[in-house]
């Protein structure tokens, strides 16, 4: 996928990279043509795979260069990712990228990066977009995904908010923040979102006090999509791309995102099942609700950021705030 953040740098600086992570005697030989290829499935971070001198295969990520005006939520995301690989492997049997070297020094380039081994596997979102799952399979590995989501969401916080801190005591007031600096995000850049900002925060206005029963932080991901998942020979062996994680409501997580839109997001029930979670009560239809429509400015706006050279993301998430704003008033039904 093409976008600005993409931090792409020359073979003279990953190759200066490489040394310092793993020394000067893995750096790939001068002669060897084939030692770097770039991973173009993703929209923010760029990522290459890297074949070391003696043969092991890594992955290089990059944050986005420094210059590029990125959205509120995103900002530090991968000083996020790396604290949140920290608490999976230290606190879940969650499978996640071992991190091999971090460097935030930004001696050798303007951002973050940090290398990790490449995983041998198929991105479950790419099967299930070449055709390539049958439903059966397709529905194993979403019940999989809910039960991996569920013990991720075990991990408890001290406050509600970003993983490091600072954070809010109550998630009335952290969930209210992101929305407001969502929708910030978007006047600042003048996005179009089909309603005014303030009709859209008076909707919204009308539920927030179904989040006051959430009383409790949890690690959540928001961003557990299939393209997310690693699998091999029918079972999750890695999540990757944890750069929005933070402690909130573990209703937030994308895996329930086809309850409110099912045609856009498809059906849920796999993931559900596999999670464990009930029918949903009349306030937490109203937080689903939310946390949808969060979801959906974001990926409205994010398109301006990003520089999208086609708007078929950004017409589409349209269509869905559409949907989403006319179900306003019987959420909880």
């Amino acid at each position: 996928m093409e976008s600005i953040t993409k931090n792409r740098q020359s073979p003279a600086t990953l190759r200066a990279m490489i040394a310092r992570a793993y020394g000067p005697d893995q750096v790939p030989r001068g002669d060897d043509r084939d030692w770097v290829s770039e991973l173009e499935h993703g929209w923010f971070n760029v990522a290459y795979r890297i074949r070391l001198r003696d043969g092991r295969q890594v992955v290089l990520k990059i944050a986005p260069p420094a210059h590029v005006e990125v959205m509120s939520h995103e900002r530090g995301a991968m000083a996020t990712e790396l604290v949140a690989l920290s608490l999976i492997r230290e606190r879940s049997a969650v499978a996640v990228p071992a991190v091999d070297f971090a460097d935030r020094s930004r001696e050798l380039c303007d951002a973050d990066y940090f290398f990790m081994p490449f995983v041998e596997a198929d991105n479950f979102g790419i099967l299930q977009e070449e055709g390539k799952l049958s439903a059966v399979e397709r529905d194993a590995y979403n019940e999989a995904l809910g039960a991996a989501n569920r013990e991720l969401n075990t991990i408890r916080g001290d406050w509600f908010g970003a993983l490091a801190g600072p954070g809010e005591p109550t998630w009335r007031a952290c969930f209210s923040r992101k929305l407001t600096e969502v929708l910030g995000d978007g006047v600042r850049r003048g996005v179009d979102l089909g309603y005014d900002v303030d009709v859209i925060g008076k909707a919204t206005d009308a539920h927030l006090d179904a989040l006051d029963e959430v009383t409790e932080p949890r690690f959540i991901e928001i961003d557990l999509w299939d393209s997310n998942t690693m699998v091999r020979d029918g079972k999750i062996v890695c999540i990757i791309d944890h750069e929005r994680a933070f402690f909130g409501d573990p209703l937030m997580e994308a895996g329930f995102t086809g309850i409110d839109l099912p045609d856009g997001f498809g059906d849920p029930a796999a993931f559900i099942r596999g999670y464990g979670y009930g029918e949903l009560t009349a306030n937490e239809r109203r937080r689903r609700w939310l946390y949808s429509i969060y979801l959906i400015l974001v990926m409205i706006i994010e398109t301006d950021y990003r520089g999208h050279t086609t708007t078929a993301q950004y017409d589409w998430a349209r269509g869905q705030l559409r949907l989403l704003m006319a179900a306003s008033d019987k959420v909880d039904r």
